[in-house]
């Protein structure tokens, strides 16, 4: 049974979840949301699809930033972007909010299901469900994949675009003077040219 606040479902009994972020801006506004409804979160941050590393440098500085403004534990989990190219090598050429999305979700997804597990933390989340240009099934599919492999978690499966978080993000990237990054963060979503800046760099 849970209990409803605003439009968005909290789950009974939930104090503390592990949240993936993906960048600060996104993270923002659910963030405030959380501590106001009486639940802590610690902040994890695993995005090895983010290219190129002075990119993700950026994106993880700026989350690390908002969290310890907030005085809330922050977790680097490493690049590992070696990796994630061979968790999605053969599709390469998937378009957004295709295949190559849903496998990149599922990786980082089950990273964090077991950083919970390992945290004793029951439910874990993701900021990925704030983005207006992700598909909010491909995310629950990933995240329920994560809960079923690893025993003892249970995912959050919300769309973090209600109840005027979307509204609420834009304010807070300014209040905060965020970076606002402008792709995706992997390669194969990078405007032609960014694509160009990062093969001279």
């Amino acid at each position: 049974m849970s209990k409803k606040a605003s439009s968005l479902i909290i789950p009974e009994g939930i104090s503390n979840v592990l949240l993936h972020a993906c960048c600060a801006p996104c993270s923002s506004a659910i963030v405030e949301w959380l501590l106001a409804h009486e639940i802590r979160p610690t902040i994890y941050y695993y995005n090895p699809n983010i290219f190129p590393r002075e990119e993700y440098e950026i994106r993880k500085n700026e989350s690390k930033r908002h969290a310890e403004q907030l005085g809330l534990m922050w977790i680097d989990a490493d690049y590992h972007h070696e990796r994630w190219l061979e968790n999605v090598c053969g599709l390469e050429g998937e378009p957004e909010r295709g295949k190559r999305c849903e496998r990149c979700f599922t990786m980082r997804l089950l990273q964090t299901a077991s950083e919970a597990r390992s945290r004793g933390i029951t439910w874990f989340a993701t900021t990925l469900a704030s983005s207006r240009w992700k598909d909010l099934a491909q995310i629950e599919r990933a995240g329920l994949q994560a809960e079923a492999a690893v025993p003892g978690t249970r995912f959050w499966a919300q769309n973090w675009r209600k109840d005027g978080l979307q509204e609420r993000r834009n304010a807070l990237l300014k209040s905060f003077n965020f970076y606002n990054q402008r792709y995706c963060g992997c390669e194969f979503s990078m405007p032609q040219s960014q694509q160009v800046v990062a093969d001279q760099g």
